[in-house]
């Protein structure tokens, strides 16, 4: 028992660490840099550490139940795709794509929405349902989803799955080759996924605090750590890319690759 836990502890914590990686902060960085809301941004954390956990598990089960082998060029696709994933996002950011794209799904406040639908309180909508029970289910869902949209939501989500799929091998083969009982082996996994979603609201939150306060007093401030962001996520996506299409070799005929 004394064991198990010690390998939850583990685990929870280097989640948490893993969260900080460079790729990782820059890509969510890139996508709270317009949020003006601390919740709005902890959300965004805790859906980019899901999709980042699916993936870990899903990958690292094959790893260490079934035994599969990811091939070099494979292995090293993954990681390239983040590379270029962090280039679109910069991009996105430099040019407003994403910002236009999360105005035009994301519902104004005050808006009709769907029929049978109504604004409460001026600032999200819901369902119109009788008796007080639902609309205080409903109206709790507005509160912790309205701000963000299904656009929103999709965004953070895809891209913790993209970065899972980048250190998904990386985390299996590590864990399979210092446990041995293969269920400590997935439990180690679930719980290194909870501490990364938890490492990543920390840090989204984090983001978002200056961003919030300052932008009720400096308009321009959150513009301007967009356009940071967005060079950023370009410079380091590049860099990403060179390193593991030329350096590691999977633009060439000669790819090499340790998972890490």
């Amino acid at each position: 028992m004394i064991s198990l836990l010690s390998i939850i502890a583990l685990g929870f914590f280097l989640g948490m660490r893993h969260a900080t990686d460079p790729d990782h902060v820059i890509a969510v960085t890139t996508i709270v840099s317009r949020e003006r809301s601390v919740r709005s941004a902890a959300w965004i954390g805790a859906l980019w550490g899901l999709g980042h956990t699916l993936t870990i598990l899903f990958v690292g089960a094959g790893i260490i139940l079934a035994g599969w082998v990811i091939p070099v060029r494979l292995g090293l696709s993954m990681e390239f795709s983040v590379g270029l994933m962090l280039i679109l996002l910069g991009v996105f950011n430099l040019t407003g794509i994403l910002q236009r794209i999360t105005e035009s799904l994301t519902p104004a406040p005050g808006d009709n929405g769907p029929p049978h639908s109504h604004p409460h309180q001026g600032e999200f909508f819901h369902l119109h349902v009788h008796g007080r029970d639902a609309e205080r289910t409903l109206g709790h869902l507005d509160r912790l989803f309205g701000r963000l949209g299904l656009y929103q939501m999709i965004r953070p989500l895809a891209v913790g799955i993209v970065h899972g799929l980048a250190g998904s091998a990386a985390v299996a083969l590590l864990v399979l080759t210092t446990i041995q009982n293969p269920w400590w082996a997935l439990t180690y996994l679930l719980v290194f996924g909870f501490g990364t979603v938890a490492g990543m609201m920390l840090i989204t939150s984090a983001i978002a605090v200056p961003i919030a306060y300052s932008g009720r007093r400096f308009a321009g401030f959150g513009n301007m750590l967009a356009i940071a962001s967005g060079v950023l996520s370009v410079g380091f996506g590049c860099f990403l890319a060179y390193q593991i299409g030329f350096v590691n070799g999977l633009l060439t005929d000669h790819p090499h690759w340790t998972p890490r």
